[in-house]
Protein backbone atom coordinates (compact mmCIF):
# COMPACT_ATOMS: atom_id res chain seq x y z
CA UNK A 1 0.00 0.00 0.00
CA UNK A 2 1.34 3.17 -1.13
CA UNK A 3 1.44 6.07 2.10
CA UNK A 4 0.40 9.70 1.22
CA UNK A 5 3.89 10.73 1.94
CA UNK A 6 5.07 8.19 -0.88
CA UNK A 7 2.74 9.24 -3.44
CA UNK A 8 3.40 12.91 -2.76
CA UNK A 9 7.49 12.04 -3.15
CA UNK A 10 6.31 9.79 -6.54
CA UNK A 11 4.79 13.00 -7.89
CA UNK A 12 7.30 15.20 -6.94
CA UNK A 13 9.93 12.82 -8.55
CA UNK A 14 7.74 12.28 -11.99
CA UNK A 15 7.76 16.26 -12.13
CA UNK A 16 11.14 16.58 -11.64
CA UNK A 17 11.68 13.90 -14.16
CA UNK A 18 9.43 14.91 -16.91
CA UNK A 19 10.04 18.46 -18.61
CA UNK A 20 10.00 20.09 -21.84
CA UNK A 21 13.09 19.97 -23.67
CA UNK A 22 14.46 21.55 -26.91
CA UNK A 23 16.78 19.59 -28.58
CA UNK A 24 19.18 16.81 -27.38
CA UNK A 25 19.73 16.74 -23.57
CA UNK A 26 23.46 16.46 -23.81
CA UNK A 27 24.86 19.91 -26.00
CA UNK A 28 21.83 21.77 -24.41
CA UNK A 29 23.11 20.68 -20.74
CA UNK A 30 26.48 22.47 -21.69
CA UNK A 31 24.62 25.21 -22.95
CA UNK A 32 22.95 25.86 -19.83
CA UNK A 33 26.06 25.66 -17.90
CA UNK A 34 27.39 27.95 -20.02
CA UNK A 35 24.61 30.12 -20.06
CA UNK A 36 24.84 30.17 -16.17
CA UNK A 37 28.33 30.67 -16.08
CA UNK A 38 27.83 33.50 -18.61
CA UNK A 39 25.22 35.14 -16.28
CA UNK A 40 27.40 34.86 -13.17
CA UNK A 41 29.88 36.65 -14.91
CA UNK A 42 27.78 39.28 -16.11
CA UNK A 43 29.09 39.66 -20.20
CA UNK A 44 29.72 37.55 -23.26
CA UNK A 45 32.71 35.97 -22.46
CA UNK A 46 36.12 36.45 -24.58
CA UNK A 47 36.91 32.50 -23.94
CA UNK A 48 34.80 29.41 -22.59
CA UNK A 49 36.26 25.92 -21.95
CA UNK A 50 34.02 23.53 -21.29
CA UNK A 51 35.51 19.90 -19.70
CA UNK A 52 32.79 17.12 -20.38
CA UNK A 53 32.63 13.25 -18.88
CA UNK A 54 32.97 10.73 -22.15
CA UNK A 55 29.27 10.07 -21.87
CA UNK A 56 28.34 13.60 -22.67
CA UNK A 57 30.85 14.26 -25.15
CA UNK A 58 29.36 10.82 -27.22
CA UNK A 59 25.97 12.30 -26.81
CA UNK A 60 26.59 15.91 -28.41
CA UNK A 61 28.83 15.12 -31.06
CA UNK A 62 26.34 13.88 -34.44
CA UNK A 63 23.53 15.50 -33.10
CA UNK A 64 21.50 18.84 -34.61
CA UNK A 65 21.21 22.01 -32.60
CA UNK A 66 17.97 23.20 -32.54
CA UNK A 67 17.61 26.53 -35.73
CA UNK A 68 21.06 26.31 -36.59
CA UNK A 69 21.81 23.76 -39.54
CA UNK A 70 24.26 22.80 -37.38
CA UNK A 71 25.68 20.01 -35.35
CA UNK A 72 27.45 19.42 -32.12
CA UNK A 73 28.83 21.23 -29.41
CA UNK A 74 30.45 24.03 -30.64
CA UNK A 75 27.32 26.07 -31.87
CA UNK A 76 25.35 25.11 -28.40
CA UNK A 77 28.19 26.94 -26.01
CA UNK A 78 28.06 29.66 -28.21
CA UNK A 79 24.46 30.18 -27.98
CA UNK A 80 24.20 29.27 -24.79
CA UNK A 81 26.26 32.17 -23.84
CA UNK A 82 25.13 34.68 -26.49
CA UNK A 83 21.41 34.02 -26.22
CA UNK A 84 20.76 31.21 -23.53
CA UNK A 85 18.56 31.93 -20.47
CA UNK A 86 19.11 29.40 -17.31
CA UNK A 87 15.82 29.83 -15.88
CA UNK A 88 14.66 27.88 -18.97
CA UNK A 89 16.26 24.80 -17.67
CA UNK A 90 16.75 22.25 -20.98
CA UNK A 91 14.50 24.52 -22.99
CA UNK A 92 18.10 27.50 -22.69
CA UNK A 93 18.36 28.36 -26.53
CA UNK A 94 14.65 28.21 -27.50
CA UNK A 95 14.73 32.06 -27.93
CA UNK A 96 17.89 32.06 -30.01
CA UNK A 97 17.69 34.21 -33.70
CA UNK A 98 19.02 33.65 -36.59
CA UNK A 99 21.17 36.93 -35.60
CA UNK A 100 22.23 34.99 -32.47
CA UNK A 101 23.22 31.62 -34.87
CA UNK A 102 25.11 34.21 -37.18
CA UNK A 103 27.20 35.52 -33.91
CA UNK A 104 27.89 32.35 -32.91
CA UNK A 105 28.95 30.83 -36.08
CA UNK A 106 31.54 33.97 -35.75
CA UNK A 107 32.30 33.67 -32.13
CA UNK A 108 33.33 29.67 -32.95
CA UNK A 109 35.50 30.98 -36.48
CA UNK A 110 37.27 33.35 -33.54
CA UNK A 111 38.45 30.04 -31.75
CA UNK A 112 36.66 31.21 -28.11
CA UNK A 113 35.83 27.51 -27.19
CA UNK A 114 37.67 25.03 -26.27
CA UNK A 115 36.65 21.70 -25.55
CA UNK A 116 38.22 18.36 -23.86
CA UNK A 117 37.41 15.54 -22.09
CA UNK A 118 37.75 15.33 -18.19
CA UNK A 119 39.18 12.15 -17.32
CA UNK A 120 39.24 12.79 -13.67
CA UNK A 121 35.66 12.98 -13.14
CA UNK A 122 33.45 9.78 -12.27
CA UNK A 123 30.11 10.86 -13.12
CA UNK A 124 29.06 9.50 -16.72
CA UNK A 125 27.10 12.88 -16.42
CA UNK A 126 29.78 15.93 -15.66
CA UNK A 127 29.47 19.46 -17.10
CA UNK A 128 32.47 21.38 -16.14
CA UNK A 129 32.27 25.34 -18.25
CA UNK A 130 34.40 28.32 -16.91
CA UNK A 131 33.92 31.69 -19.11
CA UNK A 132 36.32 34.39 -18.80
CA UNK A 133 36.09 37.96 -19.81
CA UNK A 134 38.23 40.27 -21.63
CA UNK A 135 39.38 42.03 -17.87
CA UNK A 136 39.75 38.68 -16.75
CA UNK A 137 37.22 37.96 -14.41
CA UNK A 138 36.23 33.95 -14.54
CA UNK A 139 33.32 31.98 -13.57
CA UNK A 140 32.45 28.76 -13.25
CA UNK A 141 29.34 26.88 -13.22
CA UNK A 142 29.68 22.57 -13.14
CA UNK A 143 26.23 20.39 -13.86
CA UNK A 144 26.40 16.92 -12.54
CA UNK A 145 24.38 13.49 -12.20
CA UNK A 146 21.32 15.01 -13.74
CA UNK A 147 20.76 17.30 -17.27
CA UNK A 148 19.56 20.22 -14.57
CA UNK A 149 21.35 20.11 -11.56
CA UNK A 150 24.03 22.42 -10.74
CA UNK A 151 26.29 21.31 -8.57
CA UNK A 152 28.59 24.46 -8.34
CA UNK A 153 28.53 28.03 -9.08
CA UNK A 154 31.67 30.07 -8.56
CA UNK A 155 33.12 33.73 -9.67
CA UNK A 156 36.37 34.46 -9.60
CA UNK A 157 37.24 31.48 -7.48
CA UNK A 158 34.86 32.30 -4.89
CA UNK A 159 31.85 29.48 -4.60
CA UNK A 160 28.81 30.95 -4.72
CA UNK A 161 26.62 27.58 -4.82
CA UNK A 162 27.77 24.30 -3.51
CA UNK A 163 24.87 21.69 -4.43
CA UNK A 164 26.79 18.35 -4.52
CA UNK A 165 24.17 15.78 -6.58
CA UNK A 166 21.87 13.86 -4.11
CA UNK A 167 18.14 12.30 -4.37
CA UNK A 168 15.18 14.90 -3.67
CA UNK A 169 14.49 12.87 -0.50
CA UNK A 170 17.90 13.43 0.88
CA UNK A 171 17.90 16.54 0.31
CA UNK A 172 14.35 16.92 1.91
CA UNK A 173 15.31 14.88 4.91
CA UNK A 174 12.70 12.69 4.18
CA UNK A 175 12.52 8.91 3.70
CA UNK A 176 13.98 7.59 1.10
CA UNK A 177 11.50 6.32 -1.76
CA UNK A 178 11.99 3.20 -2.63
CA UNK A 179 10.45 1.61 -5.52
CA UNK A 180 8.98 -1.11 -6.59
CA UNK A 181 7.46 -2.23 -9.96
CA UNK A 182 4.29 -3.10 -8.09
CA UNK A 183 4.21 0.45 -6.29
CA UNK A 184 4.91 1.98 -9.77
CA UNK A 185 1.57 -0.18 -10.58
CA UNK A 186 -0.07 0.82 -7.90
CA UNK A 187 0.36 4.42 -8.12
CA UNK A 188 -0.35 4.96 -11.58
CA UNK A 189 -3.84 2.57 -12.02
CA UNK A 190 -5.05 3.82 -8.50
CA UNK A 191 -3.55 7.24 -7.42
CA UNK A 192 -6.62 10.08 -7.56
CA UNK A 193 -6.59 11.14 -11.09
CA UNK A 194 -6.23 14.94 -10.73
CA UNK A 195 -3.13 14.35 -8.93
CA UNK A 196 -1.77 12.43 -12.77
CA UNK A 197 -3.82 14.52 -15.16
CA UNK A 198 -0.34 16.36 -15.42
CA UNK A 199 1.22 13.39 -17.36
CA UNK A 200 -0.89 14.59 -20.70
CA UNK A 201 0.87 17.60 -21.46
CA UNK A 202 3.87 14.99 -22.36
CA UNK A 203 0.71 13.66 -24.79
CA UNK A 204 0.63 16.94 -25.67
CA UNK A 205 3.95 17.84 -26.58
CA UNK A 206 4.86 14.78 -28.21
CA UNK A 207 2.07 14.36 -30.10
CA UNK A 208 2.47 17.45 -31.79
CA UNK A 209 6.48 16.86 -32.24
CA UNK A 210 5.40 13.40 -34.37
CA UNK A 211 2.65 15.97 -36.76
CA UNK A 212 5.33 18.57 -37.74
CA UNK A 213 7.90 16.29 -38.18
CA UNK A 214 5.62 15.60 -41.19
CA UNK A 215 5.56 18.98 -42.37
CA UNK A 216 9.75 18.98 -43.12
CA UNK A 217 12.74 16.00 -43.89
CA UNK A 218 14.44 15.56 -41.35
CA UNK A 219 16.86 13.28 -40.21
CA UNK A 220 16.75 9.59 -42.37
CA UNK A 221 12.98 10.27 -43.04
CA UNK A 222 11.99 7.19 -40.87
CA UNK A 223 8.65 8.17 -39.63
CA UNK A 224 7.75 9.39 -42.81
CA UNK A 225 8.92 6.31 -45.08
CA UNK A 226 6.82 4.57 -42.67
CA UNK A 227 3.58 6.15 -43.36
CA UNK A 228 3.84 6.85 -47.38
CA UNK A 229 2.64 4.65 -49.38
CA UNK A 230 5.31 2.08 -49.64
CA UNK A 231 5.69 1.87 -45.88
CA UNK A 232 2.00 1.10 -45.72
CA UNK A 233 2.29 -1.53 -48.49
CA UNK A 234 5.12 -3.07 -46.64
CA UNK A 235 4.32 -3.22 -43.19
CA UNK A 236 0.30 -2.31 -43.50
CA UNK A 237 -1.25 0.30 -42.15
CA UNK A 238 -2.27 -0.55 -38.48
CA UNK A 239 -1.93 0.36 -34.83
CA UNK A 240 1.43 -1.38 -34.92
CA UNK A 241 2.42 1.01 -38.30
CA UNK A 242 0.81 3.69 -36.63
CA UNK A 243 2.78 3.25 -32.90
CA UNK A 244 6.11 2.56 -35.75
CA UNK A 245 5.63 5.97 -37.50
CA UNK A 246 4.47 8.49 -34.67
CA UNK A 247 7.68 7.29 -32.29
CA UNK A 248 10.07 7.85 -35.04
CA UNK A 249 8.92 11.23 -36.70
CA UNK A 250 9.05 12.71 -33.57
CA UNK A 251 12.68 11.31 -32.77
CA UNK A 252 13.69 12.68 -36.76
CA UNK A 253 12.88 15.83 -36.11
CA UNK A 254 14.16 16.02 -32.39
CA UNK A 255 17.67 14.78 -33.58
CA UNK A 256 18.16 16.74 -36.78
CA UNK A 257 17.66 19.95 -34.15
CA UNK A 258 14.07 20.94 -35.56
CA UNK A 259 13.16 23.60 -33.07
CA UNK A 260 10.14 21.16 -31.49
CA UNK A 261 9.46 20.82 -28.24
CA UNK A 262 9.20 17.57 -26.24
CA UNK A 263 8.36 15.91 -23.44
CA UNK A 264 11.77 14.41 -21.65
CA UNK A 265 12.14 11.59 -19.15
CA UNK A 266 14.75 11.38 -17.19
CA UNK A 267 16.79 13.94 -19.06
CA UNK A 268 16.25 12.47 -22.52
CA UNK A 269 13.81 13.47 -24.49
CA UNK A 270 13.71 10.53 -26.30
CA UNK A 271 12.76 8.31 -23.66
CA UNK A 272 10.24 10.55 -23.61
CA UNK A 273 9.07 10.29 -26.59
CA UNK A 274 9.05 6.68 -26.19
CA UNK A 275 7.39 6.61 -23.06
CA UNK A 276 4.58 8.77 -24.78
CA UNK A 277 3.95 8.32 -28.14
CA UNK A 278 3.20 4.30 -28.38
CA UNK A 279 0.97 4.70 -25.44
CA UNK A 280 -0.83 7.72 -27.23
CA UNK A 281 -1.09 5.93 -30.12
CA UNK A 282 -2.69 2.78 -28.80
CA UNK A 283 -4.88 4.35 -26.60
CA UNK A 284 -6.47 6.68 -29.50
CA UNK A 285 -6.47 3.96 -31.91
CA UNK A 286 -7.92 0.98 -29.51
CA UNK A 287 -10.70 3.75 -28.16
CA UNK A 288 -9.20 3.45 -24.78
CA UNK A 289 -10.99 6.19 -22.11
CA UNK A 290 -9.23 9.37 -21.04
CA UNK A 291 -8.70 7.85 -17.74
CA UNK A 292 -6.86 4.75 -18.74
CA UNK A 293 -4.79 6.79 -21.35
CA UNK A 294 -3.72 8.92 -18.10
CA UNK A 295 -2.78 6.06 -16.24
CA UNK A 296 -1.16 3.72 -19.02
CA UNK A 297 1.04 7.59 -19.45
CA UNK A 298 1.89 7.41 -16.19
CA UNK A 299 2.73 3.79 -15.60
CA UNK A 300 5.26 4.26 -18.72
CA UNK A 301 6.64 7.39 -17.78
CA UNK A 302 7.44 6.39 -14.32
CA UNK A 303 8.14 2.56 -15.06
CA UNK A 304 10.94 4.15 -17.46
CA UNK A 305 12.13 6.47 -14.56
CA UNK A 306 12.28 3.48 -11.89
CA UNK A 307 14.77 1.66 -14.12
CA UNK A 308 16.56 4.64 -15.02
CA UNK A 309 16.72 5.70 -11.06
CA UNK A 310 19.33 2.56 -10.93
CA UNK A 311 21.19 2.89 -14.26
CA UNK A 312 22.14 6.53 -14.09
CA UNK A 313 21.22 9.17 -16.60
CA UNK A 314 23.56 7.97 -19.06
CA UNK A 315 25.29 5.13 -19.69
CA UNK A 316 26.40 2.46 -22.65
CA UNK A 317 22.75 1.22 -22.78
CA UNK A 318 20.36 2.75 -24.97
CA UNK A 319 17.89 4.90 -23.34
CA UNK A 320 15.16 3.04 -25.65
CA UNK A 321 15.36 -0.34 -23.95
CA UNK A 322 14.28 1.36 -20.86
CA UNK A 323 11.64 3.74 -21.78
CA UNK A 324 9.99 0.88 -24.26
CA UNK A 325 10.03 -1.09 -21.24
CA UNK A 326 7.44 1.53 -19.68
CA UNK A 327 5.52 1.52 -23.05
CA UNK A 328 5.32 -1.36 -23.13
CA UNK A 329 3.78 -1.75 -19.54
CA UNK A 330 1.66 0.82 -20.31
CA UNK A 331 0.31 -0.78 -23.44
CA UNK A 332 -0.42 -4.20 -21.55
CA UNK A 333 -2.41 -2.50 -19.24
CA UNK A 334 -4.12 -0.59 -22.37
CA UNK A 335 -5.06 -4.43 -23.21
CA UNK A 336 -6.65 -5.12 -19.90
CA UNK A 337 -3.64 -6.28 -18.38
CA UNK A 338 -3.10 -5.77 -14.33
CA UNK A 339 0.10 -6.00 -12.58
CA UNK A 340 0.99 -9.69 -13.04
CA UNK A 341 0.83 -9.53 -16.89
CA UNK A 342 2.75 -5.78 -16.28
CA UNK A 343 5.62 -8.30 -14.85
CA UNK A 344 5.16 -10.35 -17.72
CA UNK A 345 5.85 -7.35 -20.38
CA UNK A 346 9.15 -6.19 -18.41
CA UNK A 347 10.63 -9.83 -18.58
CA UNK A 348 9.86 -9.88 -22.19
CA UNK A 349 11.68 -7.23 -22.81
CA UNK A 350 14.74 -7.57 -20.61
CA UNK A 351 15.06 -10.70 -22.73
CA UNK A 352 15.67 -9.12 -26.23
CA UNK A 353 16.86 -5.52 -25.62
CA UNK A 354 19.37 -5.97 -23.04
CA UNK A 355 22.82 -4.78 -24.57
CA UNK A 356 21.43 -2.26 -27.04
CA UNK A 357 24.59 0.05 -27.32
CA UNK A 358 24.59 3.92 -26.62
CA UNK A 359 26.74 5.28 -29.48
CA UNK A 360 25.69 8.46 -28.90
CA UNK A 361 22.72 10.92 -30.07
CA UNK A 362 22.17 11.28 -33.49
CA UNK A 363 19.49 11.14 -36.79
CA UNK A 364 19.73 6.89 -36.53
CA UNK A 365 18.24 7.09 -33.00
CA UNK A 366 14.88 7.10 -34.67
CA UNK A 367 15.73 3.21 -35.69
CA UNK A 368 16.44 2.40 -32.78
CA UNK A 369 13.51 3.93 -30.26
CA UNK A 370 11.45 1.69 -33.78
CA UNK A 371 13.25 -1.53 -32.71
CA UNK A 372 12.36 -0.32 -29.03
CA UNK A 373 8.86 0.20 -29.76
CA UNK A 374 7.92 -2.51 -32.02
CA UNK A 375 9.24 -5.09 -29.41
CA UNK A 376 7.47 -3.20 -26.45
CA UNK A 377 4.24 -4.08 -28.80
CA UNK A 378 5.37 -7.54 -29.08
CA UNK A 379 6.19 -8.07 -25.13
CA UNK A 380 2.62 -6.48 -24.38
CA UNK A 381 1.05 -8.95 -26.74
CA UNK A 382 2.63 -12.17 -25.20
CA UNK A 383 2.10 -10.93 -22.04
CA UNK A 384 -1.69 -10.73 -22.34
CA UNK A 385 -1.71 -14.13 -24.12
CA UNK A 386 0.18 -15.20 -20.25
CA UNK A 387 3.63 -15.80 -22.04
CA UNK A 388 6.47 -14.59 -20.54
CA UNK A 389 10.43 -15.61 -20.29
CA UNK A 390 10.79 -17.70 -17.75
CA UNK A 391 13.32 -17.56 -15.40
CA UNK A 392 15.59 -20.56 -16.90
CA UNK A 393 16.39 -18.56 -20.18
CA UNK A 394 19.12 -15.91 -19.91
CA UNK A 395 18.89 -13.27 -17.56
CA UNK A 396 15.93 -13.47 -16.17
CA UNK A 397 14.48 -14.05 -12.91
CA UNK A 398 11.61 -14.72 -10.88
CA UNK A 399 11.31 -11.79 -9.48
CA UNK A 400 10.73 -8.90 -11.57
CA UNK A 401 12.59 -6.37 -9.67
CA UNK A 402 15.59 -8.55 -9.45
CA UNK A 403 15.66 -8.65 -13.83
CA UNK A 404 15.27 -5.26 -13.74
CA UNK A 405 18.34 -5.39 -11.18
CA UNK A 406 19.98 -7.85 -13.42
CA UNK A 407 19.24 -5.15 -16.49
CA UNK A 408 21.20 -2.61 -14.61
CA UNK A 409 24.14 -4.13 -13.38
CA UNK A 410 24.55 -5.10 -17.16
CA UNK A 411 24.26 -1.31 -18.52
CA UNK A 412 25.58 0.39 -15.69
CA UNK A 413 28.47 -2.00 -15.07
CA UNK A 414 29.34 -4.81 -17.57
CA UNK A 415 29.08 -2.85 -20.42
CA UNK A 416 31.52 0.28 -19.20
CA UNK A 417 34.28 -1.11 -21.35
CA UNK A 418 31.83 -1.00 -24.20
CA UNK A 419 31.04 2.94 -24.06
CA UNK A 420 35.08 3.28 -23.93
CA UNK A 421 35.05 1.15 -26.88
CA UNK A 422 32.07 2.82 -28.60
CA UNK A 423 33.73 6.31 -27.89
CA UNK A 424 37.26 5.63 -29.12
CA UNK A 425 35.79 4.14 -32.40
CA UNK A 426 33.47 7.60 -32.67
CA UNK A 427 36.43 9.90 -32.01
CA UNK A 428 39.15 7.75 -34.48
CA UNK A 429 36.85 7.20 -37.33
CA UNK A 430 38.95 7.96 -40.89
CA UNK A 431 42.54 7.89 -39.14
CA UNK A 432 43.65 4.55 -39.76
CA UNK A 433 43.14 5.69 -43.55
CA UNK A 434 45.07 8.34 -42.99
Amino acid sequence: MITPEEQAQIIALVRRQVVPAVGCTEPICVALATARATETLGCLPARIEARLSANILKNAMGVGIPGTGMVGLPIAIALGAIAGRPAYGLEVIKDATPEDVERGRRYIDEGRIGISLDGETREKLYVDVTVTADDGHTARTVIAREHTHVALVEKDGTTLLSNPPASETEEQGATPLRLTLRKVYEFATTAPLADIEFINEARRLNEEAARRSLEGNYGHCLGKALSRPLGRGIMGDSIFSHILSSTSCACDARMAGAMIPVMSNSGSGNQGICATNPVVTFAEENHNTHEEMTRALMLSHLTAIYIKEHLGALSALCGCVVAATGSSCGITYLMGGRYEQATFAVKNMIANLTGMICDGAKPSCALKLTSGVSTAVLSAMLAMQGECVSPVEGIIDEDVDQSIRNLVSIGADAMNETDRRVLDIMTHKGRAAH
